[in-house]
């Protein structure tokens, strides 16, 4: 049996792809604040927080602005939006 989460109808259990922890230290590093990472990205800052909290996914094109914004490699990148490799 399958138990969804109401917030997000995933799996109960399954992994997020997205390392929001790598992705807030990188923010931070940056010395940047999440309402001028949400302006950039062209969402509001509720969006990015449900992205941030895996309740919603970025979309490729938020990945691609958001990693250059941040100075990520495409490794970086790729492991942080997309998952372990494997």
């Amino acid at each position: 049996m399958i138990v969804l989460n109401a917030l997000n109808a995933k799996p109960k259990g399954e992994t997020p792809m997205t390392d929001t922890m790598m992705i807030r230290d990188c923010i931070r590093s940056q010395g940047m604040k999440l309402g001028h990472v949400a302006h950039v990205l062209g969402i509001t800052n509720n969006t990015l927080r449900c992205k941030l909290e895996n309740e919603s996914e970025f979309k490729v094109s938020e990945a691609e602005k958001l990693s250059k914004m941040l100075g990520m490699t495409v490794e970086q990148r790729d492991r942080c939006f997309f998952g372990p490799a494997g």
